[in-house]
């Protein structure tokens, strides 16, 4: 009897196995005892071996998982790799056999060996030899057991849960219908949703888009109308004012004020306001110094 882990490993192994089968297996197993096993593995298609259903016997160890099971196949069959008592010559319960396996892959491994027989290391000399010398006459024999032996009436009960992988496939069918767009088709999109947004930017000019794209007219390119343009006129104001003021004070001021027009369209509105106040308060100071040394020289 397997250690507790082990057998608690077994137990959840032989759950998956009964609800979610791989394709063409089965088990089986005692109410009395969960480790009393036996799989079914259905013949596969294009093989001497199609519409029988093949029982093999588990027996689990002290030493298991370190050492394999013991399996026997206990359904009649010819061929090389299977003795005459059932006894199985795959490398898997043999030298190849590593602890992570299990009842899954044992059964998985005999249904390969139905389709790909192994001549070179035959128990049934006499199976290994026809296949070898006659593959006809060996198919026709292993047929015809396969049909006296393993074909029953009806399929076994087992295979009326679905197995995993048609499930899979449905699954991929759906899932590959409802894809998303490849990565060329992604990329594309991307860099269609990236000129999209730069067009959204307005133009630097009033200039209107081309109508080669109309639908880039209404979604994304926007002309900039001439409202939004900046205004001069605030500039101007200013100064005419400033300049009818300085104009009254003395005709010195208005070469300043020529001189602060022509820099006007190149400097800001703030720093032309800033200048012209200070050039209008400079006559104001001037004037009151000439009028303090005419006093003194009346004295």
């Amino acid at each position: 009897m397997p250690p507790v882990a082990v057998t608690r490993r077994l137990i959840r192994e032989i759950s998956s196995l009964k609800n979610q089968p791989p394709e063409g297996i089965r088990i089986v197993t005692n109410e009395e005892d969960m480790l009393d096993v036996v799989g079914i593995i259905a013949g596969p298609s294009g093989t001497p071996y199609e519409g029988g259903y093949f029982r093999v016997k588990f027996q689990f160890t002290d030493e298991f998982p370190a050492a394999p099971p013991k399996c026997r196949m206990i359904t009649k069959i010819f061929h090389p790799n299977v003795s005459s008592s059932g006894e199985i010559c795959v490398n898997t319960l043999k030298k190849d056999w590593q602890s992570t396996y299990g009842i899954a892959h044992i059964l998985v491994t005999v249904k390969c060996l139905l389709i790909y027989p192994n001549p070179e290391s035959a128990l049934d000399e006499e199976a290994g030899r026809e296949l070898l010398e006659d593959y006809e006459s060996y198919c026709s024999r292993a047929r015809l057991i396969t049909s006296v032996h393993a074909t029953p009436k009806t399929p076994p009960p087992e295979f009326d849960i679905p197995s995993v992988e048609s499930s899979e496939a449905i699954v991929a069918a759906t899932s590959t219908s409802a894809a998303p767009p490849s990565k060329s088709t992604s990329s594309s999109t991307s860099s269609t949703t990236s000129s999209s947004a730069t067009l959204a930017l307005p133009p630097a000019s009033d200039s209107t888009p081309s109508e080669n794209n109309p639908s880039l007219l209404s979604a994304s390119v926007k002309p900039r109308s001439k409202s939004t343009s900046p205004a001069v006129q605030p500039i101007q104001t200013p100064l005419q004012s400033a300049t009818n003021a300085i104009v009254a004070n003395g005709p010195h001021v208005v070469s300043n004020v020529a001189a602060l027009k022509g820099t006007s369209s190149s400097t800001g509105v703030n720093k032309t306001e800033a200048v012209v106040t200070k050039t209008l308060k400079r006559p104001a100071a001037g004037h009151g110094a000439e009028n303090r040394k005419k006093a003194l020289k009346r004295l």
